[in-house]
């Protein structure tokens, strides 16, 4: 049984990014993917000026007049998201968090497909694979990709037990549960934390998925030695970047000393945050990794959305879209 507040935040998301989908983005995204190539439609009569290679000779001998093939366009497609479930993704300092702006994209993808009647599916990832949902169509399964996405997030917030009633002591209960899992992250190896790793995420992929698919890889990127990973997979499938961030991961606030410590690692480091040299490293850093990291994916020919958890989902995923859309054109 689900816990009520989970029903009641898809419920939320599925009317707001419904909304959205209806009337946003449903043409763009259509006019962005395409099938896997052209399938036989029906055969019609020959009419003057058609290609003679698409003459259907056994119906013109058996009927005694010309007629030719004709073909559509395959639509479907196979959308799969793969979303990052690492502790990093807890972090947020505005009214979200990366893992609840990564929801809600997920949500606006998973509807944008079953709109247009393709089939999604959803594999979580951290250092391991968490859990792997099949590729179908329907709304109800994709309220079931958007429902595995929020209540595993949650799981990994707050940890697994059922709140107390009432809002002060569901938010003693968080307290309590993420000062635990600090607690024993910070007891246990480095390999046994929620770190992350991508390229084992693709592989699973490899094995699972025999035919083309889209694939949105929904992460902050906090990884290594991922870049070979995505280019293969990328020879196969069409694989979108997508790269969740938070405003303090560039700007960090002038809070004087505090202790910094890493979600996947456990690492703590002291630091002045009001230094202005380390300030100034800290933005430089920050930038020179998103700079290379836009340079490896282009170089790859692999699209990227910036997501920003602080402000609109929607408006990357547009823009995207539609520069598809002008790239298609070409």
């Amino acid at each position: 049984m689900l816990p009520a507040e989970i029903v009641r935040q898809v419920r939320r998301i599925q009317l707001r990014t419904g909304r959205q989908v209806a009337d946003v983005l449903a043409g763009a995204y259509v006019s962005v993917f395409r099938g896997r190539g052209v399938e036989f439609d029906e055969v019609r009569p020959y009419i003057a000026g058609d290609d003679v290679r698409t003459i259907d000779w056994n119906v013109t001998a058996r009927v005694g007049t010309p007629f030719v093939k004709r073909y559509v366009e395959e639509r479907q497609l196979t959308v799969l998201l793969l979303v990052d479930m690492s502790a990093s993704l807890d972090f947020g300092s505005a009214h979200r968090s990366k893992r609840e702006a990564a929801v809600e994209f997920s949500a606006l993808v998973a509807f944008s497909a079953i709109y247009n009647d393709d089939k999604v599916g959803l594999l979580l990832f951290h250092r391991d694979v968490d859990e792997y949902i099949p590729p179908r169509k329907g709304q109800k399964h994709a309220l079931r990709v958007v429902r595995e996405v929020l209540a595993r997030g949650q799981e990994e917030a707050v940890g697994r037990g059922p709140a107390p009633r009432g809002m002060v002591a569901a938010a003693l209960a968080r307290l309590r549960a993420a000062r635990e899992r600090l607690r024993r992250q910070g007891d246990a190896p480095l390999g046994q934390r929620r770190g992350t790793d991508i390229a084992q995420a693709l592989e699973f992929c490899r094995r699972v998925l025999p035919r083309r698919a889209v694939l949105f890889l929904v992460t902050d990127f906090l990884d290594t030695a991922w870049i070979d990973a995505v280019r293969g997979a990328a020879r196969k499938h069409d694989v979108v970047a997508v790269r969740v961030t938070d405003p303090r991961e560039v700007e960090l606030a002038p809070a004087g000393l505090v202790t910094l410590r890493d979600a996947e690692t456990g690492r703590e480091r002291l630091i002045d945050s009001a230094d202005p040299a380390f300030q100034t490293v800290f933005r430089e850093d920050a930038i020179a990794r998103g700079d290379a990291l836009r340079r490896d994916l282009r170089t790859s020919g692999i699209d990227l959305i910036d997501i920003d958890a602080s402000g609109s989902v929607v408006d990357p995923l547009l823009a995207f879209l539609r520069m598809r859309e002008r790239r298609n054109r070409r």
